[in-house]
């Protein structure tokens, strides 16, 4: 800008004057500087002086308000930091309701591990291992989200009931599940590192001399910047942490794979069902790949929301996407009504409408993973009934009552079914939760 006006006439270089009079004026250093509070923040939500009341909200204890994310005008890192402590907290919170509330049991990962090395958990009931009719397995997706819950921003800004897994989990018991909920995300332990790492880091390549010292010269002209702006906008000092790895636990693929081949596998279910959603579905199709005639002979059915599997990339074979097309099913993103076909480019699961443009942040568990494992185990139950009934009625379309079956079929969960999947109605009655009553109806026909 200056350079323009310096290019102009007399008028602009009148302008430039004023400008640069103005400039002198201003201390910059004060202009810069923020008096950013310590990064310290409670360890607790009465520390926070927040609250979740009796719908599940999180509350002010004093205002009654909802969560503030800018409590401090212009600090958007304080901000920030301030966010990621209660996300912490909320963390500990579901952990505990699920213990307290759900009355799963949680279980250390690795299940041989020693007291010196870094260990995971999950959470099952007690019947998770020993129900001999059926299995639910959870699977949230990337990110800050841990066990329990699928989506930090909903818990925070919604509720409970929204952002958890916990109503879900409840039901599911109730009506005689076992369950096992997985913590994907939980992969490592940070640990600061001492004055002795941090050189060995920096010292540690295998460039030649000359193009280090020129690296290293880089480095430090860098540095000094980046410090000298530090000194300004973040004057406190973040330590420098490393991450080590938990065993065989490393990654949500890992973690999978080993819930697997220790708990699920392990388990006496004849109807093993997941719900995975985002990365959790690629965590799912990457267990297939791994572990393929052990999940086709468990395996029931597969409910995915808005999954970002890939089967090219995750190199998926003939056989797998085959299982998938006929056991799979996964809800996106859409404007569409609900189980509309959506198109896609890959040969896997059918991929349908969840009649949302945003998920997870617009929906709720209830809408986001209930109604899709119910269509789910719907369009799985269905093929069922389909061969019961027999093949003249596959090819003509017709229902059962169209064909005789007429005794109770009106309020039967079948008829329900039939609408939902055959017709693509949503005439879901009595809620989604008639997942279960299909579950019974899909046991008593295999």
């Amino acid at each position: 800008m200056m350079a323009q006006l310096q290019q102009g006439g007399p008028d602009e270089k009148e302008k430039t004057t004023a400008l640069k009079d103005l400039l002198s004026r201003i201390d910059l250093d004060e202009l810069m500087k923020k008096d950013e509070p310590p990064l310290e923040f409670p360890d607790t939500l009465e520390g926070f002086e927040y609250i979740f009341n009796e719908k599940g909200q999180l509350r002010h204890i004093k205002t009654g308000e909802p969560f503030v994310f800018n409590y401090r005008e212009d600090l958007h890192r304080w901000n920030q930091k301030r966010y990621e402590a209660l996300g912490e907290i909320i963390t500990k919170y579901i952990y505990e309701l699920l213990q307290n509330e759900c009355h799963l049991k949680k279980v250390t990962l690795p299940v041989d591990a020693v007291e010196s090395e870094p260990k995971s958990f999950i959470f099952m009931s007690e019947d998770a291992l020993v129900n001999p009719d059926k299995l639910l397995v959870l699977i949230h997706g990337n990110g800050v989200v841990r066990a329990g819950q699928w989506a930090r921003r909903l818990i925070i800004n919604e509720d409970l009931d929204s952002g958890t897994q916990i109503p879900y989990i409840k039901r599911a018991i109730e009506e005689g599940y076992g369950v096992i909920v997985l913590n994907p995300n939980e992969n490592y332990i940070e640990v600061e590192k001492t004055k002795a790492q941090i050189q060995l880091s920096s010292d540690i390549s295998d460039e030649p001399a000359e193009k280090r010292e020129r690296k290293d010269k880089i480095q430090k002209e860098t540095k000094k910047r980046r410090d000298f702006y530090e000194k300004y906008r973040n004057p406190q000092k973040e330590k420098e942490t490393m991450q080590i790895y938990i065993r065989d636990n490393g990654s949500p693929e890992e973690h999978a794979i080993y819930v697997w081949d220790h708990f699920i596998s392990q388990s006496a279910a004849e109807n093993v069902f997941f719900v995975a959603h985002s990365y959790g579905g690629l965590a799912f199709v990457e267990l297939m790949i791994q572990r393929e005639a052990e999940v086709k002979n468990r395996v029931t059915a597969v409910a995915l929301t808005d999954s970002v599997h890939n089967v090219w990339h995750q190199e998926v074979g003939k056989t797998i996407r085959e299982w998938m097309r006929e056991n799979c099913c996964n809800w996106v993103s859409s404007s569409e009504p609900l189980d509309t076909s959506v198109e896609s480019m890959l040969p896997d699961c059918p991929r349908v409408s969840a009649e949302f443009r945003e998920i997870p942040d617009s929906l709720t568990p209830t809408q986001l993973v209930v109604l899709p494992l119910c269509s789910a185990l719907v369009r799985h139950h269905l093929d069922v009934c389909i061969q019961l009934w027999g093949a003249q009625h596959k090819v003509d379309g017709t229902s059962p009552e169209d064909h005789g079956y007429s005794e109770g079929w009106s309020t039967s969960p079948m008829k329900i079914e039939w609408k939902s999947c055959s017709a693509r109605r949503r005439e879901c009655s009595g809620g989604p939760w008639n997942t279960f009553q299909y579950l019974k109806v899909l046991q008593e026909s295999r």
